[in-house]
């Protein structure tokens, strides 16, 4: 099937789980240890400790609860209900009902255990994707991956709660039962038990071995219709204005025809392992209640001993039937493991040295020295950048669309590092100081705003978290854009909608503005902030944006040259190189690319 408009490899490809080997049950056994037994949180250890007592006095109860029954019949098969009869069935009744209580008990104690492992690891998985570089993100789909946590996240709460309490105490209650038949009863018994959950338990095993492949195959074609799903909802104003919801229509029909296949594969041998597990079960249970009938017939068994055999059997039976489900839930948790612990092991291509400060601004001087940089090795995109912002000074940058004009911005805020030359600030390398005291002190209005979809007070306030709310009116006002606010049914309470749709670009604009004033950073860029705006908004924004700049280093990357015409200095980049510089009057007197740029856009203006 084809992947549609440039979609990226499978997630799972990407963190490196394909083409891998599996983790052992070792290798994840030593994930999740830190999860499970949590340092420096002795009350969840104590919790540990105590759900644990509880499932081991659950069990003992549940293995004594068929003895009291067979006593109990063994009673009443010589006598009425007298004392002796009854004392036993209450106490048949009480064993049930501690046994009950005790795994309740259990289940409550380690509720907390297992939210705060499902807590610490998702803050933990985004907290690396916020470490991880632009790079990464630009190649990954949110839909994608948003999923990939959530299964993840949840596929360590299930083996915690789970894995620890169903399958650990089966197999604990399997070894006392074992015990028991082979201290009360002849060896038959325990080799019939014995043989048929061995059986069970490796067909369970290479079955659900089997079905793994099936369901990588489902997570894989899910990842793919959810990213794609998500990728078409979030971009709907593109998809209306293009008239293609026949075609988004096609593409996730088949993409959704892949996870049906996947799917039906899936319940068939979901289907093949259930009907394996009952016959095993059930030529078990026959072959050894057959042996116990013959023991009563031949004397050596009483009635009460056929009732305790089968009460055995099914105490132990019934939680090996949902054994199988644990399995495969197991298996699949292992799967989405996989890809969270992979994910985890990325390291961010961008990261602070060792020995890394914080950056200190004087007076803002920026300055890329002969700076060299590509996305591509194959296809160079800056080489031999070269200029200096003096600090409070204002400087231009235009140029053809693919100059390299945007790439000055990530350089700056290293999301990049160059691969030649240096970026300074107030003679500091870049790569030298902490990111976030480096991007502290850039302030950014882009061309394309992005709103979160929050109140507009949020999105403001997002400049300076904790900031009040006079501050952030105060911040709106030198945005000029308070007033609007104000004029709005519900104020700065006004939610924007997802991407801040509900604004206009003008408005949009004038937030960005707003958030940056609040953050008031000694740097601002201003990366074509104004675009994608009329003529006449953009006017009125002028305003705003000289507001903003006032008294700071500014850097604007301009589309339209009139925004700049004040600019202290004016650099103008084509192919990744500084061709031109100088004042507008300079450069319009030159009668270069400048000058050609500027007459073009004029004559445009004047039609």
């Amino acid at each position: 099937m084809s992947r549609g408009r440039g979609v990226p490899p499978p997630l799972s490809a990407t963190l490196g789980a394909v083409g891998r080997p599996e983790r052992s049950w070792a290798d994840l056994a030593r994930f999740a240890l830190p999860y499970v037994w949590p340092e420096g949180e002795p009350r969840l250890r104590l919790r540990i400790v105590l759900a644990f007592a509880c499932l081991v006095a659950a069990k003992i109860l549940t293995v004594y609860v068929p003895f009291f029954l067979k006593w109990s019949v063994d009673a009443l098969s010589v006598a009425n209900l007298t004392a002796v009869p009854l004392a036993l069935l209450i106490g048949y009744g009480a064993a049930r009902l501690l046994a009950s209580a005790f795994q309740q008990l259990r289940d409550a104690l380690f509720a907390r255990v297992g939210a705060r492992a499902g807590r610490r690891l998702a803050l933990q998985v985004y907290t690396r994707l916020f470490d991880l570089s632009l790079r990464y993100h630009l190649e990954r789909r949110t839909g994608e991956l948003a999923r990939a946590i959530d299964r993840g996240v949840k596929a360590l709460s299930f083996l915690l709660r789970t894995g620890l309490f169903s399958l650990g105490p089966t197999l604990l209650e399997f070894v006392m039962v074992i015990g028991v038949l082979l201290w009360n009863y002849p060896p038959s018994f325990a080799l019939v038990t014995f043989v048929t959950i061995v059986g069970y338990a490796a067909f369970t095993i290479l079955t659900t071995n089997w079905r793994t492949m099936i369901r990588r195959e489902l997570n894989r074609a899910d990842n793919e219709f959810n990213a794609s799903a998500v990728d078409g909802l979030i971009n709907y104003e593109v998809v209306k204005a293009f008239g293609n919801e026949g075609f988004e229509r096609r593409r996730l029909d088949g993409q959704l025809a892949a996870y049906e296949t996947a799917a039906v594969r899936s319940e068939v041998s979901l289907a093949w392992l259930n009907g394996g597990q009952a016959a095993i079960l059930a030529v078990g249970v026959t072959i050894l209640m057959v042996m116990a009938g013959r023991g009563v017939v031949g004397g050596s068994l009483t009635i009460g001993d056929v009732v305790l055999l089968n009460t055995f059997i099914w105490q132990l039976y019934q939680p090996l039937n949902f054994l199988g489900v644990i399995y495969r839930e197991i298996r699949q948790s292992v799967t989405d493991l996989e890809q969270i612990e992979a994910l985890l092991e990325l390291e961010p291509e961008v990261a602070d040295a060792a020995d890394a400060v914080p950056l200190i601004v004087t007076d803002g001087t920026v300055r890329f020295a002969e700076v060299r940089f590509a996305y591509d090795p194959r296809r160079p995109l800056v080489d031999g950048l070269d200029f200096t912002l003096e600090g409070g000074r204002k400087l231009g940058i235009v140029g053809p669309t693919g100059a390299g004009k945007s790439t000055i911005v990530r350089l700056l805020f290293r999301f990049y590092d160059p691969d030649g030359g240096r970026v300074t600030i107030d003679g500091q390398d870049v790569s030298q100081v902490t990111q976030a005291s480096l991007r502290g002190q850039i302030g950014l209005v882009p061309q394309d705003t992005v709103l979160f979809n929050d109140t507009i007070a949020a999105n403001i306030g997002y400049g300076r978290p904790g900031a009040s709310m006079e501050a952030i009116e105060d911040a709106a006002r030198l945005a000029q854009i308070h007033d609007f606010i104000e004029s709005l049914p519900d104020g700065y309470r006004t939610t924007v909608g997802e991407r801040g749709l509900k604004l206009s670009g003008g408005e949009k604009q004038r937030v960005a503005i707003a958030r940056v004033m609040l953050k008031n950073p000694p740097i601002l860029i201003l990366d074509e902030a104004t675009s994608a705006l009329d003529s006449t908004t953009e006017r009125a924004l002028q305003e705003a944006l000289a507001r903003a700049a006032k008294g700071r280093t500014t850097l604007v990357i301009a589309h339209r040259l009139s925004t700049i015409t004040d600019a202290d200095q004016i650099i103008v980049m084509d192919e990744g190189r500084v061709v031109e510089r100088g004042t507008h009057a300079e450069l319009v007197a030159k009668d270069g690319l400048y000058a050609t740029l500027w007459q073009r856009q004029q004559a445009e203006e004047e039609v």
